[in-house]
């Protein structure tokens, strides 16, 4: 028989078996209740019930990019209350809150009847002082039904709704909401929203001492904290240190933990919250750019960025106060994602002065001239210009309507280039009123320019700021400039896709955004002290806006990859002769530059790609077009080839002069007798304007007594490919490798030939070049070659595209 068997004779247990229905049915009404009060146990465990989270309304925390703390808000019973899941609380939390509160948490259905008839008998009966029995879950029951628990009536409706939480949650779910009901001091509760504020790190990251001190502050809430130091009072450290004592008699603990507890216990006070770029924050609360869940907010914000922006613009703002400059806001904007990096909405957000509460990157403003480049950038789409295009700034009525320079002066003939970084009005309207689908209010429309009235209230008054934007409208408009002419909407909170979020929008192309960027290049800032200073300049472009009445002063531009809105005046209206765009927002501009690039010195710098359809080409810088043999003065310019609109100078002209009268000489020209001399050609309103400028051109010789008109010497060009009289049949599919070539015949002395389709500039080729041509579609098409002394051929040729 094996050891430690008992031999039990058969009998026996016949009759045990037989004694067990008699006492089951002696019992059976206890055990079907048991049973009963099992299954409606396990009923209502399963049923479903609300979280413990429902009646609760809990603060945000919003951080910026590098999950810097910006601001907590208060939920909206004033209160700073977070909710953290108990698997996101320090193990240190909870084992001394169960050390502390409650260590038979886990083995009692919700009442420990023990510490009640103790403290029954101590407080009511042996006339001692009052004591608390109160579970974990007996504290949960008080607080989520605000059972007042001084009368012996609502401490047995907290003991029975005690109950009725273990009966409806788990322990894990018991706990978690204790955690995050329980009061912290002040208007603090929930033991996530104590750990931010007064150890300003998330609650897992509590170190002992720390959860420790967040222990015991829920029993005694109103333990001293000095507000100017931030260190705990006698008391608070008292209590944690008592309790710290039995924890060593529970947990073993090394000595460098132990040594945490002889240092200071300092405590940062809701008053000492960070509270960063107030306007910024609002704009997103008044928004709801977040979903309503979300308790942190990862905005797109760099407080650094953000902070060496107020400081520039707090002494911009004391250093100019004399002049009547008090109020500013700036934006800076990542071009690269549309992140807004900093938001300044006033000089000062807590002065009531300046009504320094309103954000105004929001207030709409006259934006003066800063809205010119994208004029100009129309025009190069839409083949009026290109940026070395001459345009005539003269006294020009255009229809009901006559626009003044801002010096009202007027300067004659000047590159478009020069027309935009010089803010002349004339040449700005004369391109608005050239320009057809989009036009220009069609345009700011498509950016989402708000509240815009309608076209015909503004004509072409809107070019020179009769409408009005926002700091964060002109914003998305500039970093279009490098963004290959795609307008996206500003971003305010990291990794936020939203279902209404507005997709890139394609309103200019790559090359036109990319020649407006690169004519705003070549607006030089003043040599100031600072500039001077710096070891190595970086490529910044940037227009000014001054609007009518002196009341909005402005500049806007880029820089690296941020964009940088500047704008000065009064939320009220009020004019300043002092709010001059280039004398007032460009030095805070600059100042922003240059203290941004010293925090960020090796930076790197944004490359934009160069378009593919995109050329350079030689032009006569005083007309702005082709060079020629006789032109004075050359330059470069990019243009579209077959878009922007480009022919042979035509300013300098060679005449043949008579040796012995100094007359134009007369066909047949003796070169013995006669010869060659250059003279301008101008349009008499811009000949005028140089005559009234003190700066009279010389005029042509008069050829009157002449016969028969001059021509050029030698032989015009003569077109040898594409052929006449033939149709060329082209494959829409392979295209690519059937183009047409482009060639001429032309003098010795010819250096350049100009190809032209339909009057549109294709490209330019030596004699012994040919360039290759690409139709886009079937039809007929005048093709024109002009060499560089400004002599010419034609032909028109037949293309049928077949699929």
């Amino acid at each position: 028989m094996p050891k430690g068997y008992v031999d039990v004779p058969f009998y026996t247990t016949r009759r045990n078996m037989r004694m067990l229905p008699l006492w089951i049915k002696r019992h059976q009404n206890s055990l079907m209740a048991i049973v009963l009060l099992a299954i409606i146990a396990i009923v209502v465990r399963l049923l479903p019930h609300p979280p413990l989270s429902e009646p609760l309304t809990f603060s945000k925390t919003f951080y910026d990019s590098n999950h810097k703390l910006l601001r907590v808000t208060l939920a909206d019973d004033d209160r700073y209350r977070l909710w953290t899941p108990l698997e996101d609380i320090s193990p240190y939390v909870v084992d001394s809150l169960l050390l502390h509160e409650d260590q038979w948490f886990y083995y009692h259905l919700g009442i420990n009847p023990i510490s009640l008839m103790r403290a029954f008998w101590a407080t009511y009966i042996g006339g001692g002082n009052r004591q608390g029995a109160s579970t974990i879950t007996m504290q949960l029951a008080r607080m989520h039904w605000k059972i007042n628990t001084k009368t012996i009536a609502g401490k047995l409706l907290q003991i029975l709704r005690a109950i009725e939480l273990e009966l409806m949650y788990s322990k894990h779910d018991i706990l978690e909401a204790y955690l995050n009901y329980a009061p912290f001091g002040r208007n603090i509760e929930s033991v996530g929203a104590a750990s931010l504020i007064y150890f300003d790190k998330p609650i897992a990251q509590v170190n002992l001492p720390e959860a420790l001190t967040l222990t015991v502050l829920p029993q005694s809430p109103t333990y001293r904290i000095d507000k100017l130091t931030g260190v705990a009072g006698p008391a608070l450290v008292k209590a944690r240190n008592q309790l710290f004592e039995r924890w060593q008699d529970a947990y073993a603990t090394e000595d460098n933990i132990a040594a945490l507890f002889k240092a200071p216990l300092i405590m940062r006070q809701p008053e000492q919250l960070p509270f960063t770029a107030p306007h910024f924050i609002n704009q997103i609360l008044q928004q709801a750019q977040f979903a309503e869940h979300d308790q942190t907010i990862t905005t797109t914000l760099d407080s650094h960025l953000q902070k060496i922006i107020e400081q520039q613009v707090s002494v911009f703002i004391e250093r100019n106060s004399p002049k009547g400059i008090k109020n500013a806001s700036v934006l800076l904007v990542d071009s690269q994602t549309m992140a807004v990096k900093a938001l300044i909405g006033s000089a000062n957000y807590f002065n009531d002065a300046i009504q320094g509460q309103v954000n105004g990157t929001l207030a709409k403003r006259s934006p003066g001239s800063t809205l010119k480049p994208f004029i100009y950038a129309l025009g190069i789409d839409q083949g009026v210009l290109h940026p070395m295009t001459i345009l005539k700034d003269v006294e020009t009525d255009f229809g009901f309507y006559t626009p003044e320079n801002f010096d009202r002066r007027f300067t004659g003939p000047i590159s478009a280039t020069e027309a935009l970084i010089r803010s002349r009005n004339i040449p700005a309207v004369f391109v608005a009123s050239k320009l057809k689908s989009p036009s220009f209010y069609q345009f700011l429309k498509q950016a989402h320019i708000q509240n815009l009235a309608s076209e015909e209230h503004y004509g072409l008054a809107l070019v020179l700021g009769g409408g009005e934007v926002t700091p964060q409208e002109l914003a998305t408009l500039y970093a279009m400039l490098p963004n290959q002419g795609k307008w996206q909407p500003l971003q305010f909170i990291e990794s936020a896709h939203h279902a209404d979020d507005m997709p890139p929008t394609q309103l200019l192309s790559p090359e036109a955004s990319f020649m407006a960027k690169e004519m705003l290049l070549q607006n030089t800032r003043k040599q100031d002290i600072l500039y001077k200073k710096q070891n190595r300049t970086i490529p910044i472009y940037w227009k000014t806006g001054t609007s009518w009445g002196f009341r909005d002063a402005w500049t806007a531009g880029g820089f690296k990859q941020y964009v940088l809105v500047v704008w000065l005046g009064n939320f009220d209206g009020t004019g300043n002769n002092a709010f001059v765009g280039a004398d007032a927002a460009t030095p805070l501009f600059f100042n922003i530059i240059d203290a941004i690039n010293a925090y960020y010195p090796n930076a790197k710098l944004l490359v934009q790609p160069l378009p593919q359809n995109i050329k350079q080409v030689d032009i006569c810088l005083p007309s702005g077009n082709l060079v020629t043999k006789w032109c004075q003065v050359k330059g470069k310019t990019w243009f579209i080839p077959g878009v922007s609109p480009i022919t042979v100078d035509n300013i300098y002209r060679p005449v043949m002069i008579d040796n012995q009268t100094g007359l134009v000489a007369c066909p047949p020209y003796n070169p013995n007798t006669s010869h060659t001399e250059v003279f301008e050609y101008w349009p008499s309103d811009l000949a005028r304007i140089f005559a009234k400028a003190g700066m009279p051109k010389k005029l042509p010789p008069d050829s009157s007594h002449c016969l028969a008109p001059q021509t050029y010497l030698g032989q015009p060009p003569k077109i040898s490919s594409p052929l006449k009289n033939v149709v060329y049949q082209l494959r829409v599919t392979n295209q690519k490798n059937e183009r047409i070539r482009l060639a001429a015949t032309a003098d010795g002395e010819v250096k350049q030939l100009y190809w032209f389709i339909d009057n549109q500039f294709m490209g330019n080729s030596t004699p012994n070049q040919a360039i290759d041509w690409l139709p886009t579609r079937s039809g007929l098409f005048k093709l024109l070659v002009v060499d560089d002394l400004g002599r010419s051929d034609s032909r028109t040729i037949k293309v049928s595209l077949l699929e």
